[in-house]
């Protein structure tokens, strides 16, 4: 008997050490830690609820304060005139940011075939500067290498050393693309790289614009985050739109529950956990059932 009791004890020693490796193992894991900030960091980082009162005028409505890189698709698709337009829209998106050093600071990387960063967020902190500068963009004619200009945004003009704020200062960074054609490289991967890296992704998509490319770059939910037009002629409108989404409206947040995909990855290894969890206390329950019915018999 007293030999029957030990096991049982042994049994739930077992079990009590289980729960506590599986707890210690999984909630000192780096990436879910990681996830965890990640996640609780976009949810907090997300754009104020769009106000479309059109009573606000711009004096009521500053943009805030991001680090913003413009990727801007230059390919033979993309007739010199259409391009003069896209230039025309990165300089009165420029209007309505508060540009400077501690306030927006924008950077643009031009793309086709090859990746051209025009100048970096270190590089100009007013707006006459920006605007001039955006004017000198040239096409780069070839290709659609979309998915390699998002991983030099990322790695290169995203970085402190290009004039990125520090983590610690909690700017928001945001990444706006503008294409008309079908990506000729792998996007979804790099784009998911980019977004838990901390950056927002906006994609802005004409005339013959993939959907599925656009949604697959875009950050969620895409919704508020994917922008087509039907001409290079109409997209200023999006002036207003992202006027709209970048303010900081001082009417109240509403907000759903953040889906990003550092939180649904740390869902899926919870959930694992759980299951594992589980099955180690069916065994046990299982040992613990046998040793009893052993017990009732003696």
């Amino acid at each position: 008997m007293r030999s029957l009791l030990w096991s049982l004890w042994s049994c739930a020693a077992l079990l009590l050490s289980d729960v506590l490796a599986t707890y210690h193992l999984r909630a000192g894991d780096p990436q879910l830690i990681a996830a965890q900030s990640y996640a609780q960091t976009r949810n907090n980082g997300r754009p104020p609820a769009r106000n479309l009162n059109p009573s606000k005028t711009d004096s009521q409505c500053r943009s805030r304060p991001m680090d913003l890189v413009f990727i801007i698709d230059s390919s033979r698709s993309v007739r010199p005139g259409e391009f003069e337009k896209v230039k025309t829209f990165l300089a009165h998106m420029v209007d309505t940011l508060d540009v400077g050093s501690e306030g927006t600071r924008v950077a643009v990387v031009n793309y086709a075939s090859t990746v051209k960063i025009e100048f970096l967020l270190k590089h100009h902190f007013n707006k006459p500067d920006l605007k001039k500068a955006i004017s000198r963009i040239e096409p780069l004619a070839a290709g659609t290498m979309t998915g390699l200009a998002i991983k030099t945004a990322m790695n290169e003009a995203f970085t402190e050393q290009s004039g990125a704020r520090p983590r610690s200062k909690n700017i928001s960074k945001v990444a706006i693309i503008v294409t008309d054609g079908r990506p000729q490289d792998q996007v979804e991967e790099v784009s998911a790289a980019a977004r838990a890296s901390g950056i927002e992704i906006y994609a802005v998509g004409v005339d013959r614009a993939d959907m599925r490319s656009l949604q697959q770059m875009a950050s969620i939910p895409l919704e508020d985050h994917v922008f087509y037009v039907e001409t290079y002629g109409v997209i200023e409108k999006l002036t207003a739109k992202f006027r709209e989404t970048l303010c900081e409206a001082k009417a109240e947040l509403v907000e759903d529950p953040c889906k990003c995909e550092a939180r649904l990855a740390f869902q899926k290894q919870t959930q694992v956990a759980l299951q594992q969890l589980t099955a180690k206390l069916a065994d046990v329950s299982g040992r613990i059932e046998r040793l009893e019915n052993m017990v009732g018999r003696v």
